[in-house]
């Protein structure tokens, strides 16, 4: 019957926030068994994703304790601005937020992208972690290193010329569309059932808001000058936070095979492994996920 709902009335209420003269969307559900040793939890989600791709576990997680999903600037109904987009960037917007709004040790809790962010959160700003959920953790920094550093030049020469906006923009236009996007979906995700109309909806509306293919250069061609300090291998041995990496074995963005090595920089990096689920594990299968975040918590995992 959940699944009958409308899904931006699972998400519970969501609102904006001014950050920085950006406006940004935000969505926060109260704990309905209210404890206090319960920590709140921040949802972050991956690239091209939203609040939205968080509507099959927010009103799970929401049942004992208080949960926040935040749509991170250039993506869902946050504004497509067109800023200069880094993960500090995305790890200053959810500090901010968590000085806003919550000041209390959180657990975060991301997908993707998200999962790298709250990683580079946790390494920046350790008194507002307690712990770290992440599923589908990519590293920048792999790709780096897998090139020849006297092709570096040349690969980057290369993609700063794809991210030309006469280039970006007509692909953009291409990419945005329903049917490529559920194509795009089809390799994401192992489940062909998991592929909802619902789904396609959520993933193809940001697109079509004003600035958006602007935004997209930007997010483009912040990949091409990523930090990759901030790869997971060079942030790892310096969290001190219980960590749960979920992966799914169908992960065809990202290889699961990196989590065995990430699991060496840090003893405090628990894996769960997914079978038949592909790069978004919390959407793919919510109720595994939901129950394995919220035992991984009860045990004392998720607490200092």
């Amino acid at each position: 019957m959940n699944n009958l709902v409308n899904w931006r009335q699972r998400v519970g209420n969501q609102r904006d926030w001014l950050w920085r003269g950006y406006q940004t969307r935000y969505t926060y559900l109260r704990a309905v068994e209210s404890d206090r040793q319960s920590p709140p939890l921040i949802l972050l989600h991956g690239f091209g994703a939203s609040i939205g791709h968080w509507r099959h576990n927010l009103e799970v997680l929401s049942q004992t304790h208080t949960v926040y999903a935040l749509d991170m600037l250039g993506f869902g109904a946050s504004e497509k601005a067109p800023a200069n987009y880094s993960i500090q960037l995305w790890v200053e917007q959810v500090y901010e937020f968590w000085q806003t709004f919550i000041r209390q040790p959180v657990i975060l809790i991301g997908n993707s992208l998200g999962s790298l962010v709250s990683l580079a959160v946790a390494a920046t700003y350790p008194e507002m972690v307690q712990g770290i959920v992440m599923m589908s953790l990519p590293d920048p920094s792999l790709e780096q290193e897998a090139i020849p550093v006297a092709l570096r030049p040349v690969v980057n020469g290369i993609k700063s010329l794809v991210a030309s906006p006469l280039i970006l923009k007509p692909v953009f236009n291409l990419l945005r569309r329903p049917g490529v996007l559920r194509k795009w979906a089809a390799i994401a995700y192992a489940n062909p059932e998991a592929i909802t109309d619902e789904l396609i909806d959520i993933l193809a509306a940001p697109p079509q808001d004003r600035g958006s293919a602007r935004a997209f250069s930007a997010l483009f061609k912040a990949t091409i000058g990523i930090n990759f300090s901030l790869g997971v291998k060079a942030m790892l041995p310096d969290i001190s936070v219980p960590m749960l990496l979920i992966w799914g074995t169908k992960d065809r963005f990202v290889p699961p095979s990196l989590a065995s090595q990430f699991a060496q920089y840090n003893k405090n990096l628990q894996i769960m492994y997914l079978e038949d689920v592909g790069h978004c594990p919390h959407d793919e299968s919510p109720e595994e996920v939901n129950q394995a975040i919220l035992t991984w918590i009860r045990h004392g995992k998720g607490v200092r």
